[in-house]
């Protein structure tokens, strides 16, 4: 079913272009293809800051959100296309490493990352970034319209009052729609009482769309009262006078890390290391720090504006290897369950 994504979309829209050659220079610059869920508004950034080191190394981005990507790559298994991943799902790097489409490699400065972002073999195979943290997007104006309370709890969300005023990701297409059904199985109980919820919460959902991001932009543009989303991207939103408040479920909140890898066979691999080198530098995690509250690089995150207090002190403790071993299944009953509502491909 994720593979006619492939055919309805042509194989995704490929952001290409920031070709910067060598500045002043006659030799011809490396052209990596790097596969990305990076939010698109951020790639153009990331690569002008990275060429400010590397001018010599062209990035040709490859960009959808995390399912997509994560399906493209593991279609093309057998032919990859891309050099690197930068900037994908921490569960979809563990499961390209146990399909064996990673190029261990272990980045100068990876003992200065905190060992959670690292891959843990001696060789390690990914590192990782920055965290992204699940948050309710909750638009003040349109939800006193429908004269609804702010939900404090996860299980507040299964009240009627809520029912066609909640808009959340499908975790086919969205990494932060996986993390938050990772989560809530873990929280809720890995067999019935994580489905159990989730059948509840599904009478309430209007629907599911394909991006993370688009339940929290939904609910600042008033569309939907409220999005299952992500804190960055509500802080974003409210920095920019959204009317929305970003909501920390008491029960906790699931969290996935952006993490970056080679592809096993690439022809590019010195442009490829250069790329993971820098990827875990200071300069990057001041980088990442702009959108994100964590970053790899203990002592490098500064506040960002509008991020809740309470965010980090929520984030669950995630068994990445149990949703990485399991995605397969999770998704196929998800599917199962509750597609009937998701925003057509």
């Amino acid at each position: 079913m994720i593979t006619n994504v492939f055919t309805k979309r042509s194989l995704m829209a490929t952001v290409t272009g920031l070709s910067m050659l060598a500045f002043g220079s006659s030799a011809v610059a490396v052209d990596l293809t790097v596969y990305t869920a990076v939010e698109a508004e951020d790639l153009a950034r990331y690569a002008e800051t990275f060429n400010q080191d590397h001018p010599d190394i062209n990035i040709k981005w490859v960009r959808d959100s995390t399912g997509i990507v994560t399906a493209k790559l593991l279609a093309e298994k057998n032919n990859p296309q891309a050099d690197v991943i930068w900037g994908l799902a921490g569960t979809s790097l563990l499961l390209m490493k146990s399909e064996g489409m990673l190029e261990p490699y272990a980045p100068k400065g990876v003992e200065k990352l905190d060992p959670k972002f690292v891959d843990q073999s001696s060789v390690p195979s990914w590192t990782g970034m920055d965290a992204w943290v699940a948050a309710v997007c909750y638009n003040t104006v349109e939800s006193a319209k429908h004269n609804l309370e702010p939900p404090k709890t996860w299980s507040d969300l299964l009240k009627p009052m809520y029912k066609g005023h909640l808009i959340m990701p499908n975790p086919n297409s969205s990494g932060t729609g996986f993390l938050d059904v990772s989560s809530w199985l873990q929280m809720f109980g890995k067999n019935e009482g994580g489905w159990a919820f989730m059948d509840r919460l599904h009478k309430n959902i209007a629907r599911y769309t394909h991006s993370g991001s688009k339940p929290c932009k939904l609910a600042a543009a008033g569309e939907i009262p409220i999005g299952i989303s992500f804190a960055f991207r509500g802080a974003r939103s409210k920095a920019k006078g959204a009317p929305i408040d970003i909501i920390v479920p008491a029960e906790g909140v699931g969290w996935e890390m952006e993490a970056s890898g080679i592809i096993a066979g690439t022809d590019k691999l010195e442009a490829a290391q250069t790329l993971m080198d820098w990827s875990i530098s200071r300069k990057a995690m001041e980088m990442y720090n702009t959108a994100y509250a964590v970053v790899g690089m203990p002592g490098v995150a500064k506040p960002v504006e509008y991020f809740p207090p309470t965010l980090l002190e929520k984030m669950i403790t995630n068994d990445f290897e149990w949703a990485a071993n399991n995605r397969k299944a999770i998704l196929a009953e998800w599917l199962n369950r509750y597609d009937s509502k998701s925003d057509a491909k």
